[in-house]
C-alpha cells in the first residue's frame, strides 16, 4: 500500500472546515480570544475574504482568517462581520497551526498566499494584532509594530496585555521592495 499523501495543500477555507478549524483554534488560544462558529463564518462570507486552509492528507492542519477591512479599525473578538465592508487593507485576523502542522512552514505559506491574493486585488497594506507573544513571528514575516491613536490602542488592548498593532506594506513579487 502506498504511503499516505503528505503533500500540504492550500485552498480557500470553507464552512465544512469549521469543526476542525474551531478545534485548532481552541488548542491554540486562551478562552478570551476564542471565537464561535458564526464569527468564523462571517469572515468566510465577506466579499473580500482571504481565508485559507492548509490540509495534509485531506486533514486541516492550519487556517488563516484574513479579509479586506478599514484601515486601523480592527473588529473586536467575536464580531460578526458584514458581507460588504470597506476594503482598504488586508486585515489578518487569525493564523493557527495544529500541533501536527507546526514546524512545517505552513503558517508562512498561508500568510504569503493571502498577501499575494490581496496584492492582486489592489491592496497595498496588511494589518494585524499580534497576540500571545507572537510579535516576533510576525516581524520575521515583514510586519512592524506601528503606533496608533488612543482609540486603536484601546481596541488592541482588548486582545490581551501582550497584544501589538502591526502593519506591513505589500508589493508584487516582481516589484522592487519598498
Amino acid at each position: 500500500m502506498p504511503p499516505p499523501d503528505q503533500t500540504i495543500r492550500i485552498r480557500p477555507l470553507v464552512p465544512a472546515d469549521l469543526p476542525a478549524a474551531l478545534a485548532i483554534q481552541q488548542a491554540s488560544y486562551p478562552a478570551f480570544l476564542l471565537e464561535d462558529e458564526p464569527a468564523f463564518l462571517s469572515r468566510l462570507r465577506t466579499a473580500a475574504s482571504y481565508c485559507l486552509a492548509a490540509t495534509r492528507g485531506g486533514t486541516l492542519i492550519a487556517y488563516l482568517l484574513a479579509h479586506g477591512w478599514r484601515s486601523a479599525a480592527p473588529p473586536p473578538v467575536g464580531t460578526l462581520l458584514p458581507r460588504h465592508a470597506a476594503s482598504e487593507v488586508l486585515f489578518i485576523h487569525d493564523l493557527a497551526v495544529s500541533i501536527t502542522g507546526r514546524g512545517s512552514g505552513i503558517g508562512r505559506r498561508l500568510v504569503s498566499s493571502a498577501l499575494d491574493l490581496a496584492v492582486a486585488d489592489g491592496l497595498s497594506t496588511a494589518e494585524l494584532i499580534a497576540v500571545e507573544g507572537a510579535a516576533d513571528y510576525w516581524r520575521a514575516l515583514g510586519f512592524r509594530t506601528s503606533p496608533g491613536s488612543p482609540e486603536l490602542a484601546a481596541k488592541v488592548a482588548a486582545y490581551g496585555p501582550a497584544a501589538q498593532w502591526m502593519t506591513r506594506t505589500m508589493v508584487h513579487e516582481s516589484s522592487p521592495a519598498a
